[in-house]
């Protein structure tokens, strides 16, 4: 299944993520993907692992224009000139000589002024056929109002925290509204014990609505949740490095979510989120400097 981004490029709706997957274990899960059927994977520098998707790219044997490469310029990296130099640093570790899509990973607030200076720099990466296209990440709507007005192309993709548990429906909205695809990370609440965001969680794999579902379709909770994105018209980049459910969160195109169960879905947003708030700012965390290709 293919979007069509707000530039006329095309990308598969349903991609790899790699965050959080140990470098020595990324390698064979991008190897796993690729001869699964995905055709496209999901990373960051920030991740420390797109040496190791270039390498898993590269051993699949498939051409270069059959894989959608997403990859993130960390805050470190933010500033016009920094961030030229953060695609110089990241086609490098890839292996390769264009990125399909090249977001910024976060608002920063406490530095916006940078952010804005970062966003111009993919504008003219753009315009230098160096990216086909490019996005922000976790990018709340009073962020986008800032960036749209200081910028000249909107950002093709908006990648957040998005789950069951927690639908930003305000940044859903804000994104339809500039025509900007909303893509989920955690797209399966997967998230769940994200370092120093509280203790009392509960799973959303566990959650009795979606088992319920899944269970009348003879389908996991992951590939229910996976389908309820795509069918509202979604990205989403579940990650994992075991080659059973890398398949499974890919074998999720054979069956349908009926309006009802949508909405069922729907109805357990809880308003909590798991990952960091776009908001506050993290000195030390984005602080962490992106070592050369």
């Amino acid at each position: 299944m293919d979007i069509t981004l707000n530039n006329g490029v095309v990308m598969p709706a349903l991609g790899l993520g790699v965050f959080q997957s140990a470098p020595e274990e990324t390698t064979a899960a991008v190897e796993s993907a690729l001869a699964t059927g995905y055709r496209h994977i999901d990373t960051a520098a920030a991740y420390g692992n797109e040496r190791e998707v270039g390498e898993g790219i590269r051993n699949s044997g498939l051409d270069r224009s059959e894989i959608f490469i997403e990859t993130k310029v960390w805050v470190s990296d933010f500033g016009y000139d920094e961030t030229l130099h953060a695609w110089e640093k990241a086609v490098g570790k890839l292996g390769v000589e264009q990125l399909d899509l090249l977001i910024l990973h976060q608002p920063a607030p406490d530095r916006f002024r940078k952010t804005i200076a970062a966003y111009k720099a993919l504008e003219q990466l753009l315009a230098d056929g160096r990216v086909r296209a490019i996005g922000v990440s976790n990018f709340m709507p009073h962020h986008l109002q800032e960036l749209l007005a200081s910028t000249d192309i909107v950002p093709a993709v908006n990648q957040i925290e998005l789950h069951p548990y927690f639908t930003q429906p305000d940044v859903q909205a804000a994104d339809a509204e500039h025509g900007i695809l909303t893509q989920a990370w955690s797209p399966i609440g997967g998230i769940t014990f994200y370092p120093g965001w509280g203790e009392q969680r509960k799973n959303v794999m566990e959650d009795p609505t979606t088992a319920g579902i899944a269970q009348a379709h003879g389908k996991s909770p992951a590939q229910v949740m996976i389908r309820w994105h795509l069918q509202q018209g979604r990205s989403a980049i579940p990650k994992s490095t075991n080659p059973a459910r890398i398949a499974q969160n890919f074998d999720v195109f054979d069956f349908k979510l009926s309006s009802e169960e949508v909405a069922a879905i729907d109805s357990l947003d809880t308003g909590n989120r798991n990952g960091p708030d776009p908001d506050v700012a993290r000195e030390e965390r984005f602080a962490l400097v992106i070592p050369e290709a």
